[in-house]
């Protein structure tokens, strides 16, 4: 019976042998792939030491004084806290709830409008903001918002006056919002056009021929046909709530708005790179991202329960 099965196991060990070396090309490929991720993704990790350490450069990360949580406690404790936890939190679902359904629409439309000058022209008119730059972008946002740019002087012509929009904290989340719904609704469409393209032509055919509007083929065909990758890319936002856009946030805040602009990521910037205090904002971005890995955890849970579909 013992031999059977060492029998059995050399069997298996010469057939994944023999797989790879007809596959070694492949597998060469994976293997980059492989040892980039693990060098520049899992080796710098072990600098979350420095969030339970009081860092000294001389003396380096193996050298520096243990502290255990104290940092942790430090930003518990902080007068900051539930300021930058509420921003980080209200951008993340206003960013959701708005951002997230509009590439659906836009590709639901897409895929409904005929071929010719007009969707192309739209097509390239929304995808084109993806390829410009955040800083370009935003430099356009802060001169259509000053109170000699473009916006007000639309507003002024209704008789409105003038407004320094990102003086003014409670136009911060928008600002921020839907300056990224301009950028990126156009590209993130492509995601969805790809699922929608491999509807079986032969379901909208019956549903034409049952009397079905354009509308309901919409809805009862289109629509659960891209549900998988919604549901995934749902998933993905929430595991990145506590993530909000680094850079477009710090290029639009200013003093002034610090009250709703301050999140995480910026907080990490300014204790850690401006104020040097590195183990306490590596301490701060480890909870940062345990809160994540946490929130897409539960969330991809929730989801393989109620649809059945999820990341694993």
């Amino acid at each position: 019976m013992e031999s059977t099965v060492e029998f059995e196991n050399f069997k298996k060990k010469g057939s994944f042998i023999r797989n790879v070396k007809k596959s070694s090309q492949l597998y060469a490929f994976i293997f980059l792939a492989f040892l980039s991720v693990f060098v520049f993704a899992y080796i710098p990790m072990y600098g979350i030491l420095m969030g339970f350490q009081n860092f000294s450069a001389p003396r380096g990360i193996w050298g520096s004084e243990w502290v255990g949580f104290r940092h942790f406690e430090a930003f518990f404790n902080s007068h900051f806290f539930w300021q930058i936890m509420r921003n980080t939190i209200f951008l993340s679902l206003y960013q959701i709830v708005a951002a997230f359904p509009m590439p659906i629409i836009l590709a639901l439309a897409f895929n409904e409008a005929k071929d010719g000058f007009f969707k192309k022209f739209t097509q390239t008119v929304t995808y084109a903001p993806h390829f410009i730059s955040i800083v370009v972008m935003t430099g356009m946002i802060i001169s259509f918002l000053t109170p000699e740019g473009l916006i007000n002087n639309l507003l002024g012509i209704v008789g409105i006056s003038p407004t320094n929009f990102l003086s003014l904290p409670g136009w911060f989340p928008s600002v921020y919002v839907w300056s990224g719904i301009w950028q990126s609704t156009g590209w993130g469409t492509v995601i969805y056009l790809a699922a929608l393209a491999g509807v079986d032509p032969t379901l909208h055919e019956a549903a034409i021929v049952d009397g079905a509007s354009r509308m309901k083929r919409m809805w009862h065909i289109n629509l659960p046909a891209i549900k998988p990758t919604i549901v995934v890319l749902l998933i993905l936002s929430f595991g990145s709530i506590m993530t909000n856009g680094f850079e477009r946030i710090i290029l639009l805040q200013t003093p002034l708005n610090l009250t709703t602009s301050r999140v995480i990521s910026t907080y990490v910037f300014e204790v850690g790179i401006e104020g040097g205090r590195f183990s306490f904002a590596t301490a701060v971005g480890l909870f940062n991202s345990v809160i994540n890995a946490g929130l897409l955890i539960v969330v991809n849970y929730i989801s393989k329960k109620v649809s059945g579909s999820g990341l694993w």
